[in-house]
This record gives C-alpha cells, structure tokens and sequence, in this order.
C-alpha cells in the first residue's frame, strides 16, 4: 500500500513554511513514517531552513529530494510569485526508494552523471530514476550571461553506467529568472553544484507524456557556422543578433531574459514533412550578451554544423498540447488497467503565464484533469526539463513533462 500527502506554502519563514507543509500532508494522507520528501523552494527562501523544518516532522534521517524553483504546482495551487513551496511525502511498502548525490557538478557534468549511477547497487525491480541538478554553474554578472550546467554530458554520464534502459525522468533545478544560484536537497543535506537522485523500485509502472507547443517560424533550415559552448553567434556565416533584430523587426527583445515566443529548434522528424511538434527539441534563448555579438541558451548541446530552425511559441498549441497529452496519459493508464498514485509535473519557467502573455495558466489543465481523477499533483517550475525522447532521455527546454506512478488495480 503506498499513501501519499502534499502541501504548500507561501510564508517567507522558511522553516514554519517546511513544518506547515509537512504537518499538513502527513495528515491529509494518513502517514505515519513517510520514505522519501520530493520538495522544491523558492530560490529566495532560506533552503537550509526549510530543510530542517522537513526533517523536525518528517524525521532526522528521511531522504528529501528536489531543491530550488521558480514556483510550485499542486491540486490546489498554482503560485511562482512571493515564496512559493510544496512537498510530496510518501510511505510505501510497495515501492522502494534509493537516495544518491554526487557534487562536482561545475568539475563535469559527464564525470558527476557516471558517479552518480555507479553510487547505486542495481536491481531487476529497478522502474525509474528520477534526478535533479543544479542548472546555474556561474550566475549572470552586469558583465556576463550566467554559465549553465548542461544536461547532455550529465545525462549521458548516467547512461553510461546503466546495464538496461532506464528511464531518466528530471530537472535542472533554477530558483529565479535572474539565474541566481540554486540549491538541491540531496537526502541527508543541502548543497550546490550537486547531483541527487532517486532510484524507484518496486511494483510500479511508470507513465510520461511531454507537453510541447513551439512550432517553426518559417520552415527554413540554418546551419550553426560559430557557436562557444551556450552562446550562439553565426547562422550561416551571419552573426545571429541582426538577425533576430529582422525577425523582430528592432532591438525590443533584446531587453527580454528569457527570450519571449522565440526558441532555437532541431528537427529529428522529417525534414520537409508535415511539422510535429513532438519532433522537435527546442533551447531557450536565455537573452543577448552583454557585448551584444551573440544569444545564450539554456543547454551548451549545440555544436558547428547542426542544422536548427527558429521556432515560435504557440500559446493556443501550449495549452491544447497540455489538455490532450494529460487525457491521452490517463487514458493509456486506465487502458493496461493501473491505478494511478501520483503524479510529477515538471514545467518549464518560461511557460507560466506571466511569461507566456496568457490569460490562464498552462499547468491548470493538466492540474483540472489529474483533479477529475483524483490523482495526488506535485509540480514545479525549472530550468531544464528531463524525459526520455526518440529513444534515449533528453534535456528539454520549453516543455512540460507529467510523470505518473501506477500500480496494478
């Protein structure tokens, strides 16, 4: 049996705001000893604070997993301004949880991904690893843009201890939109340039849909001819800025981090088909540099010679992709029989509402949905999104990944 409480809070007293949560969702769900805390702060909060009102109710050696946020999604809440936090805590003797964290996460990505699996012993019950990672490894100066931890080398340095496909499901963690630094909750403690992961076992089916909504600008293929890590600067042998200065029609976006409605997309679909949005993986444009010679992104994963096309944001297609994706999920649960324990949104920053310019916000329909069906939501806002994609688990920008746990009815 597995039993499940979550709840939020707004009160700038980190630690009465972790004891609240935690008081208030060990009783809604009837809990007794919970197993593992899933959490997430604003990056303004005091973290070390709000870890150890976690602990003073939830226990001084439970795993508490997760970090900063830019907000928080539950059934009843949906809040990124002021000092928004939110916690799952879960008690099962059907699932089982395994906790790791490694740092050196600004050493390399690759090398604290590979130390991070091989920190795990390995089972045949082995269902999901779910992950989280500090996305800012240099904040943003008046000088500079923010250096970034990127997921690909982190994702692949998992991968490359893994004896079997698992799925890798996460975040880069990022506690505000100014790239402040962020902190993760790495079990037993609290950390930066850090790693942690859960490894879930037990007899559960795990469930994923990605939410996307970017479709292509004009369908016209440019070839990256100078990139340095995150940064951006030639299009076919033409620097990057004036050309967005076109596409924009004058130099307004440049005020604007993140970019709005404008991404940086490649196409693992076919290249002159029909365009799916579900085949494409976009990066946010994190803002022009300060010199003005070229555009961040929010993952270093480009390379020269890389094909990429200019996306838009489509908000209409944001908020249907979310509707259906979430009914077609369930759908496909209730298919193969399961029921559903719980479920993880992990929403990308830039589409909240305020940054989307919508009237509603994106994560309320998947929020409406899980609520029909009674399915317990913890969600969050990040930096980078984590789900396997065209084989393999990506980092993703710009999307929304829903996570659902299942067990046999």
């Amino acid at each position: 049996m597995t039993k499940l409480g979550i709840a939020h809070s707004n009160s700038q007293d980190a630690f009465h705001a972790a004891t609240h949560i935690a008081e208030t969702a060990m009783r809604s769900g009837g809990l007794t000893r919970p197993d593992l805390v899933i959490a997430f702060c604003a990056g303004r909060l005091d973290h070390d604070e709000f870890f150890k009102g976690l602990q003073s109710v939830a226990g001084p050696h439970i795993q508490i997993i997760g970090g900063s946020s830019i907000g928080i999604i539950t059934n009843k809440e949906i809040s990124y301004n002021g000092f928004p936090a939110a916690a799952a805590l879960i008690q099962s003797d059907t699932m089982e949880f395994m906790v790791k964290a490694v740092g050196g996460l600004n050493q390399s990505e690759f090398s604290a991904g590979q130390r991070l699996i091989e920190a795990f012993p390995r089972s045949q019950e082995e269902k999901l690893l779910l992950a989280f990672y500090d996305s800012v490894r240099v904040p943003a100066s008046e000088s500079a843009p923010p250096v970034l931890n990127s997921s690909a080398p982190f994702i692949a340095g998992i991968e490359s201890g893994l004896q079997r496909k698992l799925p890798i499901i996460g975040a880069g963690v990022l506690g505000d939109y100014a790239f402040s630094p962020s902190r993760q909750f790495c079990g037993s403690f609290v950390a930066d340039q850090h790693a942690v992961a859960c490894l879930v076992s037990g007899r559960v089916s795990v469930y994923y849909v990605i939410m996307h909504g970017c479709l292509p600008l004009d369908g016209v293929y440019r070839r990256i001819t100078r990139i340095q890590g995150s940064v951006l600067y030639e299009l076919d042998g033409k620097p990057i800025v004036p050309l967005i200065n076109e596409i924009y029609g004058g130099t307004d976006w440049q005020s604007q981090h993140p970019v709005n409605f404008l991404t940086i997309g490649v196409n693992y679909g076919e290249r002159y088909g029909l365009p799916q949005e579900s085949s494409f993986v976009n990066r946010l444009i994190t803002g022009v540099i300060p010199d003005g010679s070229g555009i961040g992104m929010f993952e270093s994963d480009l390379a020269p010679n890389i094909e990429i096309q200019f996306m838009i944001r489509d908000n209409r297609m944001m908020i249907s992709s979310a509707r259906e994706n979430t009914t077609t999920l369930l759908g496909k649960i209730e298919e193969d029989r399961k029921r559903p324990l719980f479920a993880l949104y992990i929403d990308c920053a830039g589409r909240t509402a305020e940054k989307s310019y919508t009237e509603g916000e994106e994560a309320a329909e998947v929020q409406k949905i899980l609520n029909l069906h009674t399915i317990p939501l913890l969600g969050f806002y990040s930096g980078v999104e984590i789900a396997p994609l065209f084989g393999r688990s990506r980092g993703l920008d710009w999307t929304g990944v829903l996570m659902i746990i299942a067990e046999h009815e």
